[in-house]
Order: C-alpha cells, then sequence, then structure tokens
C-alpha cells in the first residue's frame, strides 16, 4: 500500500512529562539542581495510521493519553520519540481549553485560530459572518474571551472549526458541552462535515452513543498503549465490558 492512502501515519510514539516535586521557592532557588524530575510518560511507543476519509474513536480511561495524543497529532506537542506525519494536511484541534487568547475578544480570536490554521486573511474576513452567526454569540463576540462562560467558549471554538474546514478534524469530548439546542445543531453539523469522503477525523468521546453513529473504527487505549484496534462492533463492547 502507497502511503498517500493514509491521511495520518503514527510510528513508534512517546510522549513524555516532566514533573517537578513540589518544594518551596526558597528551597527551589537553593536546591534546584538537586531537586528530583519525575518522568511520567504518557504515550508509550504506539504506532497506528488512518486512512483519508476514515472517522476513528478513540477510547479509553481518564489518564490514557487519548487528549495527549491528539495534541499531538496537533503540533501542540513534540513527540520526545517516533514521527507524526499528516502528509500535507491541514489539521484542526477542537478541545476546550485550547487555542484562544484570553485577553483577545472572540473576533480576534476567530483571526488568529484561522490564521494558525493556514489560511488567508481574506478567506477568514469572507467566513466571519457566518462563523459568528453560527456561534450564537451576539455582542459577546467583541468582548475579551476571559469574560465567556464554558458553554460560549465552546459554542466560538466549535463554529470556528466547522466553518473553517481543514482536512483533518481532530475532536476532544467537545460535542458535549452548551446547551441542549447547541449541543442538537452542533452535533447535526458534525455529521455533515464528516460525512464528507475526503475528510479523515479523530474523535476522543466517552459516549458509546456518539462514537456508534459516527465512526467507522475505533483505537482503545490503555495507559499510553494500544490495547485492543478494531471495528466499532469489535472493540467498544470489549472496552465497555472492561470497564464495568
Amino acid at each position: 500500500m502507497m502511503s498517500s492512502e493514509y491521511a495520518i501515519e503514527v510510528d513508534n510514539l512517546k510522549i513524555q512529562y516532566r514533573c517537578l516535586n513540589k518544594v518551596s521557592i526558597r528551597k527551589s532557588l537553593f536546591q534546584l539542581k538537586k531537586s528530583k524530575v519525575e518522568i511520567f510518560e504518557a504515550v508509550k511507543g504506539i504506532s497506528f495510521k488512518v486512512k483519508k476519509g476514515q472517522i476513528l474513536g478513540i477510547v479509553g480511561k481518564n489518564g490514557s493519553g487519548k487528549s495527549t495524543l491528539l495534541r499531538a497529532l496537533a503540533g501542540i506537542f513534540s513527540p520526545d520519540e517516533g514521527t507524526i506525519d499528516i502528509h500535507d494536511h491541514t489539521i484542526s484541534l477542537l478541545s476546550i481549553g485550547v487555542g484562544f487568547q484570553k485577553k483577545l475578544t472572540g473576533r480576534e480570536n476567530i483571526y488568529l485560530s484561522g490564521l494558525l490554521l493556514g489560511f488567508s486573511e481574506e478567506f477568514i474576513n469572507s467566513k466571519m459572518a457566518e462563523i459568528i452567526k453560527f456561534s450564537e454569540l451576539g455582542d459577546f463576540i467583541d468582548r475579551p474571551v476571559r469574560t465567556y462562560s464554558s458553554g460560549m467558549y465552546s459554542k466560538l471554538s466549535f463554529s470556528i472549526t466547522a466553518i473553517l474546514e481543514t482536512d483533518i478534524m481532530l475532536i476532544d469530548e467537545v460535542l458535549s458541552v452548551g446547551d441542549a439546542k447547541f449541543k442538537k445543531k452542533s452535533y447535526k453539523k458534525m455529521k455533515q462535515l464528516i460525512q464528507k469522503d475526503d475528510r479523515t477525523v479523530i474523535i476522543v468521546s466517552h459516549s458509546s452513543e456518539t462514537l456508534k453513529s459516527l465512526c467507522d473504527s475505533i483505537l482503545w487505549l490503555h495507559d499510553g498503549k494500544i490495547k485492543m484496534q478494531g471495528s466499532v462492533e469489535e472493540v467498544l463492547p470489549a472496552y465497555e465490558k472492561f470497564m464495568e
């Protein structure tokens, strides 16, 4: 098989966090060299491939490395070992708490997000009204993002990703945030977005219903390693039984 069949290729990916033990500031100034640095390995040498147009769900208990993996795929975290190849595709991460400058307004954050995704100012301008309308934020679009509730934050985040469409979409549990009306609207929009044959999507979710209705395969992460990978019908029941 030629690698061009794939949108994402991950090979022997390892990601570590360095955790400094808690010490007082006074102590740390004098004993920094002596202070122990603990290494926590969040992702432990995993390899997998995602074909173009595939919708992959990722499951695993909290702390299994799911969000770390998505951030690495999005280019936010650098691998300590191994490689990630997205074959020059544009990629966006839809995740609460990632990517906004709190001091900037919603409108300014739309520009910033669009430019970081590689879109031109002209293109972002052409999509601005549509993003603002979809977000339902009204006058809040010109207020600093730090004044937003978590629901408003998620509305803006979703709207940017939904309207500024990229080749690869990474979705981190964001469909479960927001009021019921917006949740329904965003779910409908998400289904519409991912039904495009050439769009590759990775969804991290705890909702079996979401995964069953949207995904065509599942990757199960456990303690930073791949425990199982395959069809939804095969992996989800095994995961659910394990979690019981």
